[in-house]
């Protein structure tokens, strides 16, 4: 989710008075009906993710053919609309940066720790990604303290000790938990980095693509040195599901691009929390995961704290 919380793109222009009420309210309601599918999608990355180990395939072996078919997908979106990969300095400087921060590292610890963790707690976890950008943000200047959010981020907080407490029932590794939330550390330092910085003029297809091709050639080596190289053929489920989640990401982050030009990226950002939940429930129908109620109490506080910790510009939706 991270890609979707550093590129929103800027609200669309002001509806057109002559157009009728019936019109936009359709236009609203497609435009929902598009959010929850984008939102269910999303949520299915995180189970396939765990799938897509269970042959014993390593992290980096898994990265560089989820960048290829990422990059295969927006190229042939960016050959479409006719706007490529963009070769300047400044751009090629993102690229690594985004590719590093926002997707080798977060999708190596997420790989290894998809093994020993169940899919649902992943997906509960992966949504702390606004609650740590916000201190990084205060730190850096880009944002305001408010007690509300900083409420927001204790009950975040809490929702992380409620799943790591060893006497708490949910029964999972506290090592295992805390490599999972370098992941979401990682993401947040990628969206403050953005904020501060911008994406070097490029709109957010155009730089998505250029990550996944120089994350492809950044992880090809690494994948291939250290004996963590991946063959797809034959395919069975680990590599189909690998494929799938690849395909699924690219196309519904290409949507989400899609739908945050036409309904603004406030309304657009309510897909992260339907990305949780929806990852949780995914867990349960393609995994068969059961959780405990002190799970479904992270999952609440968790969701909570996130709405508090969103700022101010976020808290409304457009019409």
């Amino acid at each position: 989710m991270s890609e979707a919380q550093s590129f929103s793109a800027a609200p669309p222009p002001s509806p057109s008075p002559t157009r009728g009420a019936g019109s936009a309210s359709r236009e609203r309601w497609f435009f929902v009906a598009v959010l929850v599918v984008l939102g269910v999608g999303w949520g299915s990355t995180q189970s396939l993710g765990k799938m897509a180990t269970a042959t014993g395939h390593q992290p980096f072996g898994l990265i560089f053919w989820q960048l290829a078919v990422g990059a295969v997908a927006l190229g042939i979106v960016s050959l479409v609309r006719r706007r490529g990969m963009v070769f300047t300095r400044e751009a090629m400087v993102f690229h690594v940066v985004v590719a590093t921060i926002g997707t080798l590292i977060p999708n190596a610890t997420f790989y290894a720790a998809v093994v020993h963790l169940p899919a649902g707690i992943m997906s509960i976890l992966i949504s702390t990604v606004p609650l740590i950008a916000f201190p990084m943000a205060l730190a850096l200047g880009l944002d305001r303290f408010s007690t509300l959010r900083l409420g927001g981020l204790l009950l975040g907080l809490a929702g992380v000790a409620l799943i790591a407490n060893p006497g708490g029932g949910v029964g999972v590794s506290l090592g295992w938990v805390m490599v999972a939330m370098i992941g979401p550390l990682f993401y947040a330092m990628e969206a403050n980095y953005v904020a501060r910085g911008g994406t070097a003029g490029m709109d957010a297809v155009q730089a998505m693509f250029g990550v996944c091709v120089v994350g492809m050639v950044m992880a090809a080596p690494i994948a291939w040195g250290t004996g963590q190289w991946v063959d797809p053929f034959p395919m069975g489920r680990a590599e189909g599901a690998l494929v799938m989640s690849s395909v699924v990401h690219a196309l519904v982050y290409s949507s989400y691009v899609w739908l945050a030009s036409r309904a603004g990226s406030v309304f657009a950002s309510q897909c992260s929390y339907l990305v949780t939940a929806s990852g949780v429930f995914w867990a349960m129908i393609l995994l068969g995961e059961r959780f405990s109620p002190l799970v479904w109490v992270a999952l609440v506080v968790m969701l909570a704290g996130v709405a508090l910790v969103q700022p101010r510009r976020l808290a409304t939706t457009t019409s």
